[in-house]
């Protein structure tokens, strides 16, 4: 009998409102072709985190008819000159749409967590880095309590907890913590995004590892690599493939 393979695609950084039409296409193709069990965007839906665009981005992930798991990004609140909305209700407008396309991923075999990583305001000048609030850790420890050993435990934030492709705490704000408590709480992966560039790297906490995974951005914001995401292939036996997929 074949290995039972759950197949999920991990995008990033759709940014509408700045978005790669020719890249959204392409990637619809390449749902259409496959037909993954879910697809988990990491944040970064909006470019100003608009009524029009949350709209544009809702219809889109409507269209790829999979389950769709999401996650807020920095660009995903009302921009800075909206200053009281930012504050007041950051999240409304995510939250409404993600009512509306949010889905489980089916099967059982795979347990996502969601690490919210973006804070509306901050006690430094760059407001679009991480942050890891104790609030939001608690919950995904607690979520990540309930999952089955048998199950690939995903955790998915908008920003790298630490350096993409370096050693180092990197700039979210107790990252580190967070990767040493999800390590011992039995995570797997950790899925972002933010950066706009793909990156995969494991590490190694106190005997335990936990891999790193980001995706690309499909937008027209690219960085040193085109538009693409990441195809992550898991079975019990063969354990996980992640694989970078790049627009040709």
């Amino acid at each position: 009998m074949p290995h039972t393979i759950t197949t999920l695609f991990h995008i990033s950084d759709l940014h509408f409102g700045a978005e790669d039409r020719a890249a959204l296409r392409w990637f619809m193709q390449c749902v259409a072709d496959v037909r993954p069990t879910a697809v988990v965007c990491t944040g970064d839906l909006t470019m100003r985190g608009t009524t029009r665009e949350f709209a544009a981005a809702e219809e889109w992930l409507r269209g790829l008819d999979v389950p769709v798991h999401v996650e807020p990004g920095n660009h995903d609140m009302p921009y800075y000159w909206e200053m009281v909305e930012r504050l007041r209700r950051p999240f409304d407008r995510y939250r409404a749409m993600r009512a509306r396309v949010q889905g489980d991923v089916p099967g059982g075999r795979v347990r996502l967590v969601s690490l919210p990583t973006v804070t509306p305001a901050q006690w430094r000048l760059n407001w679009s880095k991480g942050h890891v609030r104790r609030s939001a850790l608690a919950g995904a420890l607690a979520d990540l309590a309930r999952a089955d050993h048998a199950q690939l435990r995903l955790v998915a934030c908008h920003h790298p907890l630490i350096h993409a492709r370096r050693d180092g705490a990197g700039s979210t704000t107790r990252g580190w913590h967070a990767v040493v408590q999800l390590a011992q709480a039995g995570a797997d992966v950790v899925l972002s995004g933010h950066v706009h560039d793909p990156f995969d790297r494991m590490v190694q906490v106190g005997g335990r590892s936990i891999r790193m995974v980001g995706a690309g951005t499909l937008s027209e914001r690219l960085r040193k690599t085109p538009p693409g995401f990441n195809r992550l292939d898991w079975s019990l036996n063969e354990g996980l493939r992640v694989t970078p997929q790049v627009m040709g």
